[in-house]
């Protein structure tokens, strides 16, 4: 009886080890993919964006991640989409910046 228990115990545990260790490289590899999205979008901002306009970007991240990330989606967008025929300079994403944001800006009014 005593030896039934123990080997339960041992079956569940290696059960549990084995779901652990699928979960962690279930992990790692998700990780890995980020990594190699974000290399691959950071290549594309080196492609079409001026030195001025990536610092500018890479500013915005700083305050509002989520703007730039939108950002950074659109212009991947339009490079893909061939649109984007000469270097993003810092006016132009000025005014993209503008643009999106005044799109997914939320106003809130306090009436009393």
């Amino acid at each position: 009886m005593a030896e039934d228990i123990e080997e339960i115990r041992k079956k569940k545990l290696m059960e549990l080890q084995k779901k652990y260790l699928e979960q962690q490289k279930a992990q790692e590899e998700a990780v890995k993919r980020e990594m190699e999205l974000e290399a691959q979008l950071n290549a594309i901002m080196r492609r079409i964006l001026t030195p001025e306009a990536r610092e500018r970007l890479g500013r915005v991240k700083l305050v509002k991640p989520e703007l730039a990330r939108q950002v950074e989606l659109v212009l991947v967008q339009l490079y893909q989409a061939g649109q984007i025929n000469e270097p993003v300079d810092d006016e132009k994403l000025k005014r993209i910046l503008a643009q999106i944001d005044a799109r997914t800006r939320k106003e809130f009014r306090i009436k009393w």
